[in-house]
């Protein structure tokens, strides 16, 4: 449903092992935002992405829902379930090395179930399109750029069409150039197929280039800025 909340947390504790990262959070994302998460190294940025992801539980908490899952009661064996909802694009790319892009690509939407080659086919010449890799079908992934491995994993998250893409430090090991394909393909993302992006990000220049809403982490807190020129970004430097 259109403008519908997608990430709705009330009273979220959120721990990494046995490390208390965050406390009391209070998070509404509607479908359809681009979102910021900003914060100093182990501020929990990657925690809260990890945390609506699944991969980490949520402690305590008046409410904690994803995609219309209720990460409190959600059972582990259903995590499969919300992941298919989400897109993750991490740092590192994460491509596997020993294959080329058709083949990375493939896998995983082999392993969610699609079994039709020309479906397969189809849905990776669309992916690949969107961001405008799709010349780059049949190359490994030592063969691009770094840019243009970070691309094809936007492409891999986007496989099963999903509601949300959660996007951790994905411009960290780009140069300048390359970071600002990134952000335009993922704004691009964003108004073009309404995609909710959530993006962690120490990349402070690139906000002030592509503004959106900012939440700040910091001291176990989530603070929103309705305008990032309220944010004094020479203190997370």
């Amino acid at each position: 449903m259109e403008n519908s909340i997608i990430i709705n947390f009330e009273n979220v504790n959120i721990s990494h092992d046995v490390s208390h990262v965050l406390d009391d959070v209070n998070l509404k994302i509607h479908s359809g935002d681009f979102v910021y998460i900003i914060g100093r190294v182990g501020s929990g940025k990657t925690s809260l992405i990890r945390a609506i992801n699944g991969e980490i539980s949520v402690n305590k908490a008046k409410t904690a829902q994803a995609a219309g899952f209720d990460l409190q009661t959600l059972k582990s064996k259903s995590i499969h379930l919300l992941r298919r909802k989400l897109g993750v694009v991490f740092q590192d790319f994460k491509l596997l090395t020993d294959r080329n892009i058709f083949e990375n690509l493939a896998f995983v939407l082999r392993a969610t179930d699609w079994k039709d080659r020309k479906k397969i086919k189809e849905r990776i010449d669309e992916v690949l399109e969107s961001v405008e890799l799709k010349d780059k079908i049949l190359k490994m992934p030592h063969q691009l750029s770094g840019g243009e491995q970070q691309r094809i994993a936007i492409a891999r998250a986007l496989l099963n069409n999903p509601a949300l893409l959660l996007a951790d430090e994905p411009t960290g090991n780009l140069d300048p150039e390359s970071s600002d394909k990134v952000m335009e393909i993922l704004f691009d993302l964003n108004s073009k197929l309404g995609i909710t992006i959530i993006m962690a990000t120490h990349n402070y220049p690139l906000l002030k280039k592509y503004p959106a809403k900012v939440y700040k982490c910091e001291k176990g807190k989530i603070t929103e800025y309705d305008d990032t020129k309220e944010i004094d970004f020479d203190y997370f430097l």
